[in-house]
């Protein structure tokens, strides 16, 4: 961030807006907005506590099992999509109908069809995640270089080798761009599937806390998921700045 000219050093606006929120808190103009030193006191006494550490465990195993199937799942057909023109016309138009769909109409039909447990909590996240890894996997693969493929083709190089060996290298700043923002999706849909399909995890804590206007135990743990997410987006787009050389090559 720059001001007058002068460049602040990185994370600057995080510390103004810091300072705004405790300026805020301290004046009380609302108990729903703490001071954020408050916030931070209870955030240390509550990150050992066997809850936190319950909920941590569990909202990250949903997280992770429905990136991972976001991923398994999203990347091949995204490139399935991409190189073969009937594929693509029998999924796209529901790839982008999904999308742009509020995905937390579907969450009562997961209920009926999955139960209340962790499966439909993971289907959720996979649901708020595969579709932009599709669709960023399929423009990695329509922008490859036709001579890249026939190159393949011309020293013999089958279908599965032009897969992992052509087509997901070539694409793979795409892919990973798609992977980032899905991961950020996939947030939000652990936590939506932990409020309203089963409450545990963290969707456990925030229904408990905000029943009972405990607002800075409330921040703590949204800070605690801001944070985690964060981390994973900021980890992605740096090897994400790591293969960018892959575009200019292709």
């Amino acid at each position: 961030m720059t001001i007058y000219g002068y460049r602040l050093p990185a994370m600057s606006s995080l510390i103004l807006w810091g300072l705004l929120w405790e300026i805020v808190g301290r004046m009380g103009l609302t108990f729903f907005v703490p001071p954020l030193s408050e916030v931070f006191v209870t955030l240390f006494s509550v990150v050992g506590t066997a809850p936190f550490l319950k909920a941590l465990s569990e909202t990250a195993y949903a997280f992770s099992a429905g990136v991972m199937f976001a991923i398994v799942i999203g990347i091949p057909l995204g490139i399935m999509m991409g190189k073969n023109r009937l594929v693509d016309e029998l999924f796209l138009p529901w790839v982008n109908m999904f999308l742009s769909a509020p995905l937390t109409a579907l969450v009562p039909v997961l209920m009926v069809l999955f139960g209340f447990g962790m499966k439909s909590i993971i289907i959720t996240t996979t649901l708020f995640a595969i579709w932009i890894i599709i669709l960023n996997t399929r423009a990695g693969v329509l922008q490859i270089n036709r001579s890249l493929v026939e190159m393949a083709r011309c020293y013999g190089a089958n279908p599965l080798q032009a897969f992992y060996k052509i087509y997901f290298w070539a694409a793979l700043p795409e892919i990973l761009g798609g992977v980032r923002i899905g991961v950020i999706r996939a947030v939000k849909g652990v936590i939506i599937g932990q409020l309203l399909i089963s409450i545990v995890g963290f969707g456990a804590l925030f229904e408990l806390y905000a029943n009972n206007f405990l607002m800075s135990h409330f921040w703590a743990v949204l800070l605690v998921l801001f944070a985690l997410a964060f981390s994973v987006s900021e980890i992605l787009a740096y090897l994400e700045r790591r293969v960018s050389y892959y575009a200019a090559k292709r």
